[in-house]
């Protein structure tokens, strides 16, 4: 496990030279936050860091529910049961995994790696613009329908779980990079995930903190050359023409 410290935002970073799942670890006034849960097996990294912190694990909250995302949150729950978890309304149908698709979503399948056993329920539901602590709760769907991305109000760091990917290049969700396609390979929408971005640029992030891949300061310039070059290969599709037409009988 790696570690990187930026203020009061530590990444936990897992297979970080092979395959980099990244959590990561808020520091309030009074105790952390745990953004996402990694692999299984990072429990003890991520309850050590918590310990280095010196605060106690006030609150768990998810980007959304994929298992590299989730991986340890049934042991974290076991060890910390009257720490909340926090989840979008949306992605919380994925924790029963429910892969429906509400009439006003693009009826594209819902990909990646949702998981079969969890065990965890949520035990606060989330929508855009709720306050979690210090964190701006920011819908960001496209990876997964209910998708969200946290901004820390007091530094402007934004950890965006997968609606963008850091590992080779700064590219939006949906986007197929060469030597790291996972993200884009789990997409649901990849549409849906380019309008998302745009909202994300908008925050003007000091921050950037993907759950795969580095850290990226001032990522202004970063973010907007992926938006230009995910318009360019996804063309002029929309959401909206992704929809399902009406079944008629």
């Amino acid at each position: 496990m790696r570690i990187i410290q930026k203020e009061n935002l530590f990444q936990l970073s897992f297979l970080p030279r092979i395959f980099p799942v990244n959590c990561y670890i808020v520091e309030e006034e009074n105790g952390v936050t745990l953004i996402d849960a990694a692999l299984p097996y990072s429990v003890k990294g991520i309850i050590h860091t918590i310990e280095k912190v010196g605060k106690p694990l006030s609150r768990i909250v998810l980007t959304h529910i994929h298992n590299d995302h989730v991986g340890s949150l049934d042991e974290l729950k076991s060890r910390f049961p009257k720490v909340p978890v926090y989840v979008s309304s949306r992605d919380a149908r994925l924790m029963d995994g429910n892969l429906t698709l509400d009439p006003d979503e693009p009826q594209t399948p819902i990909r990646g790696g949702v998981p079969k056993a969890l065990q965890t329920r949520a035990d606060v539901l989330v929508v855009d613009g709720d306050e979690i602590g210090s964190l701006l709760v920011i819908a960001s769907p496209g990876h997964t329908p209910g998708s969200i991305s946290l901004l820390d109000q007091r530094t402007g760091a934004l950890v965006v779980g997968d609606a963008i990917h850091t590992r080779t290049a700064v590219a939006v969700s949906g986007m197929m990079t060469p030597l790291f396609p996972f993200p884009a390979m789990a997409t649901w929408n990849k549409q849906v995930a380019l309008d998302s971005v745009r909202k994300l640029v908008a925050l003007n992030p000091t921050l950037l903190a993907a759950g795969h891949g580095n850290l990226i300061l001032d990522p202004i310039q970063a973010m907007v050359s992926a938006v230009k070059k995910a318009e360019l290969a996804f063309g002029s599709v929309s959401g909206e023409s992704e929809r399902s037409k009406p079944h008629v009988t």
